[in-house]
């Protein structure tokens, strides 16, 4: 069986790539790919952030494989059992480093729940953006429900997803779905150089950012800022906190480590 997804490494960097054409459908075994994949970057420790996109000029990822769920029960098979693409999409959207979605072409159905995992998105200016499963009598089922509220408010989320109508990326930009947009072909120099600043930022104190802001959403405000002061105390005793203190009173660049 062909892999779908492929990997690169540079500098820290790895660009993770959804090679299923034509279009790089979600597919059963792109879920499965995709979970593999993340699983093993998590561990790896040379790797500090991660540029996710899809293969070619046409399409991010143009929805689910719809022929390979007929049944509506969307499972990736891996290491012998069954996890669900809920699950794939939680763990990639948890994972404590850093995650850039390139958007290069159609970013639509569970592509565009997919780019909604990311930390941040970076949409090409031909890019389309939507969830149109109402036009299959079906809903989003892979967090879209979840997700596109929490950044665009319920009430744009629920015309979004009521009409099934893609929006252009620069619309996606004013309503806050992606940070930025560049010309066409220009995505990956971006998104690349991005992940690369990234690189020199301490893992220790981004992962704990990502973690604060994620888990953060599901507390009340006053549990939140119990979680941030917590993180706060915990990043003090890292290598990198150590001396980027040190840095900054010796007024030099911090040495940063990662640890």
């Amino acid at each position: 069986m062909a892999e779908l997804i492929s990997v690169t490494k540079h500098n820290g960097v790895a660009t993770v790539i959804i090679n299923n054409p034509p279009m790089n459908v979600l597919s059963n075994q792109v879920a499965a790919e995709l979970y593999s994949t993340f699983t093993q970057l998590k561990e790896d420790q040379a790797v500090i952030s991660i540029i996710l996109t899809g293969a070619g000029e046409r399409a991010f990822m143009a929805g689910a494989d719809i022929k390979g769920f007929p049944d509506g029960r969307e499972k990736a098979e891996e290491n012998g059992g069954d996890i669900s693409v809920h699950e794939v999409f939680r763990f990639i959207e948890t994972i404590p480093k850093p995650t850039i979605a390139l958007l290069n072409g159609y970013t639509l159905g569970g592509g565009l729940e997919l780019a909604l995992t990311c930390d941040i998105r970076i949409a090409e200016e031909h890019a389309k953006v939507g969830l149109p499963e109402v036009k299959l009598g079906l809903l989003p089922g892979a967090g879209g429900t979840q997700r596109l509220p929490r950044l665009v408010g319920p009430s744009k989320a629920k015309e979004l997803m009521f009409t099934g109508d893609p929006i252009s990326a620069e619309e996606a930009l004013r309503l806050g779905i992606v940070n930025q947009v560049v010309s066409k072909g220009e995505g990956m120099k971006v998104a690349n150089a991005l992940a690369q600043k990234l690189t020199k930022r301490s893992l220790e104190a981004v992962s704990r950012i990502k973690y604060a802001v994620n888990k953060g959403a599901e507390l009340s405000f006053e549990e939140g800022l119990k979680l941030e002061e917590q993180l706060f105390q915990d990043v003090f005793h890292t290598e990198d906190a150590k001396e980027g203190i040190s840095a900054f009173i010796e007024k030099r660049q911090p040495e940063i480590k990662h640890r």
